[in-house]
């Protein structure tokens, strides 16, 4: 057996070999049927449980995308021309009802005219819940979003909240970039090893770490088959699933999902291109180290405004007061 003859055996061992070791990995972590948080594990949903209108229930429209379907997208113009368009990008689990209260002030006080999309996957009337068809199409969503809702001249800021603020922070750090003006990024994930992250993002999570790595692997050698397969579980209390709107949760993610709806993995790269922002956080975040967000973030970029408030929570963030005061402020002043 000549020298080269025994090279091609060896690599095509060593090929197969991890393969093997791959499936294997994903195969032995998997999903359970029911990943709920027991009472007073994971988030606090006090904030948000009950309160999710504030008001008559908005209505619900849509607009197309590039794949040819729709998206639902809950519309809040002001009278006011000169305003920006404020997309906001709801947080995981959710959809785009978590910022109806918001969403509402903002434009009732002629600050914004805003739009409020159900993110790919989620919400009430998805097609795919928990999946994208490809790495990075939540990122084509929003442009589209943005190209369908912009008046001509108007600026335009992405407001994200955890995931959606790791989705906001990703948009800035890709090809669509010159499509926004700022940003206001609410306790934004950055990376499950960033020096923000808590284990299991506070008790919110179930990551399924062995099937992650095996899928690592197998889209290190492009095999993208099998993608699809739910590598985070969302443990929502049962106050929230048993509630008149927890069949509308989303409780699974899909490996492509989780990379689409997150910062990439040289997650400082995409917050290096932020324009400006502004990063709000609150003191008792439970699935984040606030403290950490400003000396992290501007390491890399001068651009942004950081306020920490106390005595908040990860998810009271959204309709603290204190929160309104400061985005009012960016949007009026910040831009």
């Amino acid at each position: 057996m000549s020298w080269l003859w025994r090279l091609l055996v060896i690599s095509a061992a060593a090929f197969v070999g991890t393969l093997l070791v791959a499936l294997g990995l994903v195969a032995s972590d998997r999903p359970i049927a029911d990943p709920r948080a027991p009472a007073g594990e994971g988030l606090d949903f006090a904030a948000m449980t009950g309160r999710d209108q504030a008001g008559p229930p908005h209505p619900v429209g849509s607009y197309a995308t590039r794949d040819g379907g729709e998206l639902a997208l809950r519309r809040y113009p002001t009278s006011r021309r000169d305003r920006p368009l404020v997309v906001m990008l709801h947080g995981s689990g959710w959809y785009g009802l978590e910022f109806d209260p918001l969403a509402r002030r903002l434009a009732a006080a002629g600050l914004a005219d805003v739009v409020v999309p159900d993110l790919r996957g989620h919400g009430p009337f998805t097609k795919t819940r928990g999946d994208v068809a490809y790495v990075g199409q939540m990122e084509d969503d929003i442009a589209d979003l943005i190209a369908a809702e912009r008046r001509p001249g108007q600026k335009v800021v992405l407001l994200g909240h955890s995931s959606g603020g790791g989705l906001a922070i990703r948009f800035a750090g890709g090809e669509y970039r010159d499509e926004i003006d700022g940003e206001i990024l609410l306790a934004p994930y950055l990376k499950y090893d960033a020096p923000t992250a808590r284990p299991n993002s506070g008790g919110w999570t179930r990551v399924l770490t062995r099937r992650i790595i095996g899928l690592s692997i197998l889209d290190g050698f492009g095999i993208h088959a099998l993608d699809g397969l739910t590598v985070v579980q969302l443990r929502f209390p049962a106050a929230v699933l048993d509630g008149p709107l927890g069949a509308n949760a989303t409780r699974n993610y899909s490996w492509r999902l989780q990379q689409t709806y997150a910062p990439r993995p040289d997650y400082l790269a995409d917050v290096a291109r932020l324009p400006r922002f502004l990063l709000l956080a609150g003191t008792e975040d439970e699935a984040f180290v606030a403290g950490a967000y400003q000396p992290t973030m501007s390491a890399v970029t001068d651009k942004g405004s950081y306020k920490l408030i106390p005595g908040v929570g990860h998810l009271g963030i959204v309709d603290d007061p204190r929160s309104f005061d400061a985005i009012k402020a960016f949007l009026e002043n910040g831009l």
